[in-house]
């Protein structure tokens, strides 16, 4: 295969697509074009800016999009509305960064005529298939480099002879062994690998980088209103919020109170486990929120139909398929479901705790007249059960006289 003679490179500024970067134009003599996510890691990018320019990037070739907001409404919220879980446990924030950067690698590379985009994932992991699927539906003829299946420089050692030959600068504290791997976004924090690839060994307390630990969570419990409309959050307390505000005043309420913290032995893509440390203090609260508000509004065919979906839809996002057509059929099915979910929860705050509360909606569906062990007014005839229970019943009791029949 031809060399590329552009390519758009996912770049965070650190070390390794730093590396990456200089590979890429040593290897094929190719034009780099980078592309920096501000995802709400964080992190301070104008360094990213600095260091490609370092690297003999243009200006004109340095792109760093806030794309917090974005990534919140179109991506975040639509999977919150799922209220999608991998494997009964996991929030999938890694999982949802993906397709929402791969979609700003491809429109670079269209709009400045690059043949090929460049991610730095490693060949065990779920992001090179998430970056890459992504890739090709959004655009099939576009070319996607993985540097990390490709080269030698397959060691710590390796890769820090090739930044020192290539006058890449080292930070001290990057020479030598990092303890684990972070990945990190407006969503969650993900820690990975080292120190934590044995799961018989419990992770050490620095680890978590997000969320205090319960034990010096606030001893006095915090309540927090959320209001709904058709699905989405779109108020604190009844403050209006945007998306990425909202997410992000929760994620500060959330760590405060020791919320969200989950330690998980998953089943990779690609085939192995892998053991994680996530922390999602703020969709760990609205995915107890969304819970709580569709208690009320959603009917229960709709919502037994919607949870029996979940499991499948958050598969697909696990494994890269957001721009798939299953996945879209998927939600347009659930944000149908969504319609009348609005409305305000009450959560309680509390070690490690969100608790639903209250709820509330114009849009309920519970009626207190039929539910009440008072006087219901007529609302309900106890004796309609009778019939309910012996049309039920009558498929068990046919079953229950053949076995007895021929024994």
């Amino acid at each position: 295969m031809s060399s590329p003679k552009k390519v758009v490179l996912a770049y965070s500024g650190g070390l390794d697509t730093s590396i990456i970067l200089k590979w890429l134009q040593t290897e094929y003599g190719c034009e780099v074009v980078t592309f920096t996510a501000d995802l709400g890691q964080g992190e301070e990018l104008e360094p990213a800016r600095q260091k490609a320019l370092l690297l003999g990037i243009k200006e004109e070739n340095i792109h760093i999009v806030d794309v917090r907001e974005e990534f919140v409404r179109d991506f975040v919220f639509p999977m919150f509305r799922a209220n999608a879980l991998y494997e009964g446990q996991y929030l999938l924030g890694t999982s949802i960064a993906r397709p929402l950067i791969a979609q700003h690698l491809v429109r670079i590379a269209q709009a400045c005529g690059a043949d090929a985009v460049a991610h730095g994932a490693t060949g065990k992991g779920n992001d090179q298939v998430r970056f890459e699927l992504s890739a090709a539906a959004l655009d099939p003829a576009i070319r996607v480099i993985a540097p990390w299946r490709l080269w030698d420089l397959t060691s710590r050692t390796r890769l820090l002879e090739f930044a020192e030959a290539n006058q890449i600068p080292i930070a001290k504290n990057k020479r030598g062994e990092a303890p684990f791997s972070v990945d990190a976004n407006l969503l969650h924090t993900s820690s990975e690998g080292r120190v934590l690839e044995n799961p018989a060994d419990e992770a050490p307390d620095y680890v978590c980088q997000r969320v205090v630990p319960v034990e010096q969570a606030p001893d006095t419990a915090e309540m927090v209103e959320i209001t709904f409309e058709r699905g989405d959050a779109v108020a604190i307390n009844g403050e209006p919020l945007s998306p990425a505000t909202l997410l992000t005043r929760l994620n500060e309420l959330g760590a405060k109170h020791g919320i969200g913290v989950l330690d998980m032995v998953e089943n990779r893509f690609v085939g192995m486990k892998s053991r994680g440390v996530y922390e999602t203090p703020g969709g760990t609260i609205l995915l107890e929120a969304h819970r709580g508000i569709e208690q009320i509004t959603l009917d229960s065919g709709a919502g037994h139909l919607k949870d029996s979906i979940m499991p499948r839809y958050a598969e697909l996002i696990y494994n890269g398929f957001w721009f798939s057509p299953e996945r879209e059929m998927l939600q347009a099915l659930i944000d149908k479901s969504q319609e009348h979910v609005t409305g305000t929860v009450r959560v309680k705050l509390y070690k490690g705790l969100a608790r639903t509360v209250a709820r509330w909606s114009d849009h309920s569906l519970y009626s207190e007249k039929h539910v009440t062990f008072e006087e219901d007014a007529g609302a309900y005839d106890q004796k309609d059960a009778e019939g309910f229970i012996r049309l039920n019943a009558l498929r068990l009791r046919l079953i229950a006289a053949r076995n007895a029949r021929v024994g």
